[in-house]
């Protein structure tokens, strides 16, 4: 008898503090017509001074756990991806299963970007399918405001702070192959990693650095390397975009949300938009989403989500799942 690595609960956080476009249009050359139109955005939220990635993610994982009905003590592992750590180290992961009073068991940072939730994902279920923990924290957070260059209009405008995660319990499973958490497809292009990058590091500037990105090169290999990915998904399962309840993209840019969409025949209304609330949150804007569609009473249990998202690196994947 195998085993299967269920999600048992979701959660998520947002600082309080709002941004909108027109507060953003007195701080860098922009309108709120300029960012709708090009990114569907209208607002993103920052996190307060003082207020921690590891914060964030304690917020989403306290969460999610009540939904699951468990205690931090039933946890033995944590899974964080963040690009933003609290400290060069200790992982911030190890600073959240303190906050939660977790206890003794493993705890580690997975640093993939935008991308980083998916690969995040797909570590704490390759673990757990070895039988080496039961239950995890998969959580994405960020404090992504923290790179930016607010002067830079090209990305200031783009993204937002906040974190999301979901409960993973593994199991003794021998039912249909299309239970639970299914299947990932996850890759990296280090050629392309001068098209999105933060010009800033503990061993090349001993800085933090600014996050810069060519957009227009990085939305075509987007396109491109996320439709590949839910490609090899679907075609090693067998199943098409027809059988998919819910798309649960990376929440980068609207028009990314939608170009793939329309490439994979996906029915736009069964794509979750969450990127015109909160912009893109990075490692945190998966599981965002997800927790909005179960919150919100879209995603039931026994629906079949894909995620998929890119990120610096080049960074992509994608993940079927069955709530």
């Amino acid at each position: 008898m195998a085993i299967r690595t269920f999600i048992k609960g979701t959660g998520g956080y947002l600082p309080e503090r709002i941004l909108t476009n027109d507060e953003l249009s007195k701080i860098v050359d922009t309108t709120d017509e300029w960012i709708r139109e090009r990114t569907g955005i209208s607002k993103r939220h920052v996190a307060a001074e003082g207020e921690c990635t590891s914060d964030i993610a304690t917020e989403a994982a306290k969460q999610a756990l009540e939904a699951a009905g468990l205690q931090a003590t039933d946890v033995d592992l944590i899974v964080l991806a963040t690009t933003t750590p609290d400290q060069t180290f200790p992982a911030t992961a190890t600073a959240v299963q303190a906050k939660l009073g977790m206890g003794e068991g493993a705890a580690f940072d997975v640093q993939s970007v935008c991308s980083g939730f998916l690969f995040a994902l797909a570590t704490a279920d390759s673990l757990m399918k070895q039988g080496l923990f039961k239950t995890a924290l998969v959580i994405g957070a960020e404090t992504f405001t923290r790179l930016l260059d607010w002067e830079d209009r090209g990305t200031c405008v783009l993204f937002g702070d906040g974190g999301g995660a979901i409960v993973l319990q593994a199991q003794e499973y021998d039912g249909p192959a299309d239970q639970g958490v299914i299947t990932h497809h996850i890759r990296t292009d280090g050629t392309k990693s001068d098209l999105l990058y933060v010009d800033g590091g503990v061993s090349s500037t001993g800085t933090i650095g600014h996050v810069r990105m060519q957009g227009n090169l990085v939305f075509r290999h987007a396109i491109v390397n996320i439709s590949s990915a839910i490609k090899f998904v679907l075609d090693e399962t067998g199943l098409t975009s027809d059988d998919i309840d819910w798309f649960v993209p990376h929440q980068a840019n609207k028009r990314i949300l939608d170009g793939v969409a329309k490439k994979m025949k996906i029915d736009e209304s069964k794509v979750i938009v969450t990127v015109d609330e909160h912009a893109n949150t990075s490692a945190a804007s998966i599981p965002l989403a997800l927790n909005h569609a179960v919150r919100s009473g879209k995603a039931k249990p026994g629906d079949l989500i894909l995620s998929e998202a890119m990120g610096g690196g080049f960074s992509w994947g994608a993940s079927l799942f069955r709530l």
